[in-house]
C-alpha cells in the first residue's frame, strides 16, 4: 500500500466518523453533505432515498420522528471499517452498526439494531463522498439485500 492508498483510506474513514456525528447531532445539511448528488441509499424497511435533496429531506423527516430533533438522543456506533481502493477515485467499504438509543431509559434495552453498511465512495472535486450506501440489518430482525454475503470486496 502506498501512502497515496494509506490516506485515501483515512479519508474515507474520517467521512464514516462524520457521518455518525452528524446522524446523532440531528445535522441533516453536514449529513447529506456527505453524499455525491447522484447518490443512492438502500436502508431496508427505510426506503431506497435517491439524490442528496431526497436524502437530506428523509434524514431530516427521520431526525424528527425517532429522535425529536434532540441531538444524541440516539448513538450509531460505527467499527471495523474496511476500505478498498478500487481505483484512484473510488472504493467500496464495509463498517459495522451498532445504534443504541439512551433516549429509552436505563430500565430498557438501549441497542436499537446491529448491522452493515455496505457501501461505495467517489472522489469528487477532491473529497471523498458516499455514493451508495446499503444498510444489512442483522438484529433484531435480519433483513439483508439478496446476493448479500460475505465476501468483500463484492465480487
Amino acid at each position: 500500500m502506498t501512502i497515496e492508498e494509506l490516506l485515501a483510506s483515512e479519508e474515507i474513514k474520517k467521512l464514516r466518523v462524520r457521518y455518525g456525528h452528524y446522524l446523532d447531532g440531528c445535522n441533516a445539511d453536514g449529513l447529506a453533505s456527505l453524499f455525491t448528488e447522484d447518490a443512492v441509499c438502500n436502508f431496508g424497511s427505510y426506503g431506497l432515498w435517491t439524490g442528496r435533496e431526497e436524502i437530506r429531506r428523509n434524514y431530516r423527516d427521520t431526525m424528527a420522528r425517532l429522535y425529536n430533533n434532540i441531538p444524541y438522543g440516539a448513538v450509531h456506533a460505527n467499527t471495523n471499517h474496511w476500505v478498498e481502493l478500487t481505483g484512484p477515485e473510488s472504493a467500496v467499504g464495509r463498517a459495522y452498526l451498532i445504534d443504541l438509543a439512551p433516549r429509552v431509559g436505563a430500565e430498557k434495552l438501549p441497542l436499537t439494531w446491529v448491522g452493515l453498511y455496505d457501501e461505495e465512495y467517489r472522489k469528487i472535486g477532491g473529497i471523498w463522498l458516499i455514493y451508495r450506501s446499503n444498510l444489512q440489518f442483522f438484529w433484531p430482525q435480519r433483513a439483508v439485500s439478496e446476493g448479500f454475503g460475505p465476501e468483500f470486496p463484492p465480487g
